[in-house]
């Protein structure tokens, strides 16, 4: 029977690597990923940009260090560290998807849907991006749009919680309170915060 390494135990393993080649950009890399599931963010951006510093080009370190910041409430630095990435890897899609994320968070409509229709063309199996996109055109309300890519989403991972809840709200917008009620039931199922006021207008449906 293998034994389960904990998190910290692998934070000490690279650490003490580094010790030996302080140069390594994968371990300064790897050890970033185990500090964020420690969440110790500073700690973790620290070590991305150690990698960054001797890997210019490693784009996943950037992503991270994007995560980081809008985990952070530093918007406009992650969506930097994004276009950083688009500048020498064009065809990777997931800086598109956290630009489109950021500009949606901040309200920026437009902006995301144009950047998350792009991350989507790149990889069409993107389901943040697909999920995004749903919730962006249920903003604009352009329901069947939001359907789509909503539906898109969920035939790729079905338990994939947001997707299912702008399947609700948007199922409930086209008067199919059965779906609605169908699909919210899933995102409280995988886990999502259905907000208050919409399980009322469900609840009140039910009658």
């Amino acid at each position: 029977m293998t034994e389960t390494i904990s998190t910290e135990e692998v934070v000490k393993e690279l650490r003490k690597k580094l010790t030996e080649n302080p140069g390594c950009a994968m371990t300064h890399y790897n050890l970033g990923i185990a500090l964020i599931k420690l969440q110790q963010w500073d700690d973790a951006a620290a070590e991305f940009l150690a990698a960054i510093a001797e890997s210019p080009e490693l784009a996943e370190a950037y992503i991270n260090l994007s995560g980081i910041c809008f985990q952070t409430g530093e918007m406009e630095k992650g969506i930097e560290l994004c276009k950083k990435v688009i500048s020498f890897r064009p065809d990777y899609a997931v800086p598109y998807g956290n630009i489109g994320f950021a500009y949606l968070q901040r309200g920026e409509i437009d902006q995301a849907i144009e950047m998350l229709e792009k991350a989507v063309q790149k990889d069409p199996m993107f389901v943040q991006a697909l999920s995004d996109l749903g919730s962006a055109y249920l903003r604009q309300n352009k329901i069947e749009n939001s359907v789509t890519h909503s539906k898109k989403a969920i035939e790729i991972a079905p338990q994939f919680a947001v997707a299912h809840n702008n399947l609700a709200v948007a199922y409930l917008q086209m008067g199919d309170s059965a779906k609605a009620m169908e699909h919210c039931e899933k995102a409280l199922e995988y886990g999502y915060e259905v907000h208050p006021e919409f399980l009322a207008e469900l609840a009140v449906l039910r009658k």
